[in-house]
């Protein structure tokens, strides 16, 4: 007597096709590229540098400082991030428009910066938002990127400009001579 062959498990047979745990484990293998792929073409912002190492930079910045209420805005340790949705239909990507950054606030009192000098630190591509809010009237300086405002007793200016030149720059009363911030431009 003979006893009837059983055909081998796992799919070796050429007519039977893949079994079950390969069909599974060549889709599992397929996401995996997918999502390789989309965390990759996602980690980029638009000036090519990754935008969670400028908002962590700008969070550690905060920490830093010491968070002095009198020498920076609440709002300066808030960071966001843009995000990108992939588009169920069309396999796509929208991304979304990232609010500006938080305006790093440096505050002169008697000619002096109150809490000592700030170091202010971006990523070389970030926005630099500064503002600085004065009791003394003087030309605001911020050597390096040769930026200069005039500022009255009592009121404030403003700068809003893109980092891209790396290094450390003093921000100074340009009359006065002194020292009010240190800002930080970091490689991307």
């Amino acid at each position: 007597m003979s006893t009837p062959e059983t055909p081998p498990t796992g799919g070796d047979d050429p007519g039977r096709g893949l079994s079950g745990v390969q069909r599974a484990g060549v889709v599992l293998g397929g996401l995996a590229v997918l999502l390789i792929v989309f965390v990759v073409l996602r980690g980029n912002d638009d000036n090519g540098s990754s935008s969670s190492s400028s908002s962590s930079a700008q969070q550690t910045t905060a920490a830093s400082s010491g968070s002095d209420p009198t020498t920076s805005d609440p709002s300066a340790t808030s960071t966001s991030t843009s995000t990108a949705t992939p588009t169920a239909s069309t396999g796509s990507t929208s991304t979304a428009t990232t609010p500006e950054p938080a305006v790093q606030t440096v505050r002169v009192v008697n000619g002096q910066p109150a809490g000592g000098i700030k170091t202010i630190s971006y990523t070389k591509g970030d926005q630099v938002r500064l503002k600085v809010v004065s009791d003394t009237a003087d030309e605001i300086h911020v050597h390096g990127y040769d930026l200069k405002k005039d500022v009255t007793a009592g009121g404030s200016v403003e700068f809003d400009f893109k980092a891209t030149i790396e290094g450390r720059f003093e921000v100074e009363l340009e009359n006065a001579g002194t020292q009010i911030a240190m800002l930080e431009v970091d490689p991307s």
